[in-house]
């Protein structure tokens, strides 16, 4: 990885080597390779090491919309092993009210695709390493391997400094706005024994919702994410392995036949926090860095992938004119640009996710009530379904 400080007037600095900072970086660096780009990553540069020690690979399960494929194929990042959804089916436990959405009735050809976070992190660096040789002014630097390095490039002189280094709920130092859900979800790998190919399922329960989508594993094996008070997670992540199954199978039911078996049992804290300015002087936030969303709707990574692209659109852009006599206050309207064109879509995306994680761990009769007829409304009319959906795979345009 090239660690050149020359030359040191960065045009753009990227803070956050994740799916979301590498993905600014490469589709800055295929528009304008020219630019004159550091990308400071906290994780190793080997890709082997990512499975070793303290930094080890997340395997969770990550949804990605049909929109997050069309933009990842554009930088040859799209991984290997991202089973299909043609089939989402929505329900309550106990409770009236359930939604079936078909690739179908969209007329798509996939309703979404479920990768592992660590296939999708992989994929995104092999991809930036392959546009490194044409693009002779980009530095990557490995801050764990190169602390005296990172921080002399941190306190040099960045025209634009882009913050994507968002982390998980529980690790982030920021609050700005939002709230917590008193929720943890606990993430796993599930076998059954009668599966369903390329269903996802989305089980709204006293709690919080539990969902099933299939897996890079095969057929046989879907990830789960079963979210429910924090002291709850935690029984659950300590049962022995008959104990949780006997529990899932309780709130899920039979219509996947029985779980056999479960491995790689995690739980996450979740919450909302989101910035209310995405874009103050020449700083800019995107990604985790900028809102951190509730798994429910699996929209956190596909709406920070629509961050990272229009704000590499929007800088590829502005770097690649002439230099103006005033090019700090010319950033500046870039950037303001990059929020005022973002913020629908941010606001929908939030909006909609607090919404289902909020509503659907009501006990309130009158609320249970509603969702139920909701549910059944979405159900029976395809032009408000189709409407959600398009939300969920392209976002808001």
């Amino acid at each position: 990885m090239s660690t050149n400080l020359e030359p040191i007037n960065w045009d753009v600095l990227i803070q956050g080597g994740g799916p979301v900072g590498l993905a600014c970086a490469a589709w800055c660096l295929q528009q304008l390779p020219t630019l004159k780009l550091v990308l400071v990553d906290r994780n190793p540069s080997s890709d082997e090491a990512l499975d070793n020690g303290e930094k080890r690979s997340d395997t969770r399960g990550i949804a990605l919309s049909h929109g997050s494929k069309l933009l990842l194929e554009t930088i040859h990042a799209w991984p290997t092993n991202c089973p299909e959804i043609h089939r989402v089916h929505v329900s309550q436990a106990g409770r009236f009210g359930r939604a079936i959405m078909t690739r179908e009735e969209l007329h798509q050809d996939a309703l979404g695709h479920i990768a592992r976070y660590r296939d999708i992190h992989l994929a995104l660096r092999q991809a930036l390493r392959k546009l490194q040789p044409s693009s002779p002014h980009f530095s990557w630097v490995h801050s764990n391997e190169n602390p005296d390095l990172a921080s002399q490039i941190e306190l040099a002189k960045s025209a634009c400094i882009v913050h994507a280094e968002g982390g998980l709920f529980n690790q982030q130092e920021w609050i700005e706005a939002g709230r917590s859900y008193d929720q943890t979800a606990l993430v796993g790998l599930v076998e059954v024994d009668k599966p369903q190919a390329h269903q996802a399922w989305e089980r709204f329960t006293t709690e919080g919702p539990l969902a099933l989508l299939p897996s890079h594993a095969g057929e046989r094996f879907l990830n789960l994410v079963w979210c429910s008070t924090p002291s709850t997670a935690q029984h659950r992540l300590e049962l022995n392995e008959p104990d949780f199954l006997a529990a899932l199978q309780h709130q899920f039911g039979s219509r996947l036949g029985q779980f056999i078996s479960v491995r790689e049992r995690r739980i996450y804290e979740l919450g909302l926090n989101y910035r209310k300015e995405v874009a103050i002087g020449n700083a800019v936030w995107i990604g985790n860095a900028a809102q951190t969303l509730h798994p429910v709707a699996g929209q956190g990574l596909n709406l920070g992938l629509r961050d990272a692209y229009l704000l590499a659109e929007k800088l590829a852009w502005f770097f690649s004119r002439p230099a103006p006599l005033d090019s700090a206050n010319s950033l500046n309207s870039v950037l303001q640009d990059y929020a005022r064109t973002r913020n629908a879509d941010r606001k929908t995306t939030i909006g909609i996710t607090d919404f289902l994680a909020r509503v659907f761990t009501s006990h309130f009769f009158p609320v249970v009530f509603t969702r139920g007829l909701a549910l059944s409304a979405l159900q029976w009319l395809p032009p408000l379904k189709t409407s959600l959906a398009r939300q969920m795979m392209f976002g808001r345009r």
